[in-house]
């Protein structure tokens, strides 16, 4: 005879009973999860051996601000071959720094870092200071980066909130396929409340978080099945809604943003001035060439030649402040603010 479904007995259970169905996961079992994950997991990357300077993690920091890992590695190891301190930066013009940039984009940064450079060997002895509010000064160094060298360098305890961090925790945590646009005081609070007590462990749990973001919890292809986090994922238990938050990629080809680098790349490979002539046969339209030019003189990365043409910077593009702020001399206009990295 079959028995109904009332008096069948499950796997596992009791006749007549359903099997009780395991507690999810809490956020104490999925910052554990997480960290064995990454003990089993992590890639082996220069600027987390225990060998890698304070130094060698900034510069990896300003690097990866929207660059991927696969381009930052050989242009990571190029710098620090040349400039393995704060003071042998400091030391050259930002010219040398432009150049040894090469194109790996967005190249303010690297004026950035030579300015950094200059500030650290002027006030902290040349070496990189270890407090958030010291780091923070430093130009071209945000709120992300101060946290990231300080946690990351010195082992202290931090939120660490890059694009891959915030993704997993708005999935993880909210159940939303993307976090808010800018970084909010609910996503603070709550990666501070997921820090492990320990400052040594809380810096391993910002970078293993940062990790599961990078190679498993990606934007586009999420690999649910090999997350360790998956059966307590607010965001896969409602079905993984679709969401809104995340921005479109943005044209490159005939932008200003081309040219630019073009132009640029005219300035960069030459020994000496450039002549209006050279940057002519960089790109064919002349109001978006003068436009390119324009703009990197304003962001101090070219400027006009007293023999006439054009050169990369001999001089810092501003003053400091004694905050260690960059301050553009009058008629130059800011700089953009402090970029979200990307890994």
């Amino acid at each position: 005879m079959e028995l109904s479904a009332a008096t069948t007995t499950p796997p596992g259970g009791v006749r007549g009973h359903a099997s009780p169905v395991p507690p999810l996961p809490g956020p104490l079992e999925q910052v554990a999860a997480i960290l064995r994950w990454y003990e089993a997991h992590a890639r082996d990357l220069p600027w987390r051996r225990a060998t890698a300077s304070p130094w060698a993690v900034l510069v990896s920091e300003i690097m990866l601000q929207q660059t991927p890992v696969a381009r930052v590695l050989p242009a990571y190891e190029a710098w620090l071959a040349r400039w393995p301190t704060p003071p042998a930066l400091a030391a050259d013009a930002p010219a040398d720094a432009v150049r040894q940039w090469g194109r790996l984009g967005y190249p303010r940064r690297a004026l950035r870092l030579h300015a950094a450079a200059q500030l650290i060997s002027e006030r902290h002895g040349g070496e990189v200071p270890s407090s958030v509010d010291a780091l923070l000064a430093l130009p071209g160094v945000g709120s992300y980066t101060a946290a990231a060298v300080a946690s990351f360098a010195f082992g202290q305890r931090h939120p660490v909130l890059d694009t891959n961090v915030r993704r997993v925790l708005a999935r993880m945590a909210t159940g939303q396929q993307w976090p808010a646009s800018g970084t909010t005081a609910a996503e603070i609070a709550l990666a501070r409340s997921l820090l492990p007590a320990r400052p040594e462990v809380a810096a391993r749990w910002s970078v293993a978080v940062m990790e599961l973001g990078a190679l498993v919890c990606t934007a586009t292809r999420p690999q649910c099945a090999a997350c360790p986090v998956a059966a307590g994922c607010a965001w896969r238990l409602a079905g993984s809604p679709a969401g809104n938050g995340r921005r479109a990629s943005q044209p490159y080809q005939g932008t200003d943003r081309q040219c630019r680098g073009r132009v640029l790349a005219v300035l960069r490979d030459s020994d000496g001035p450039v002549s209006p002539a050279q940057l002519d046969a960089a790109w064919p339209d002349a109001t978006q060439r003068s436009r390119a030019l324009a703009s990197l003189i304003t962001d101090g990365l070219a400027e006009r030649h007293s023999g006439g043409g054009y050169t990369l910077p001999a001089h810092p593009p501003g003053r400091l402040q004694p905050t260690g702020r960059l301050v553009k001399e009058p008629g130059n206009a800011s700089g953009p603010g402090h970029m979200s990295p990307g890994r």
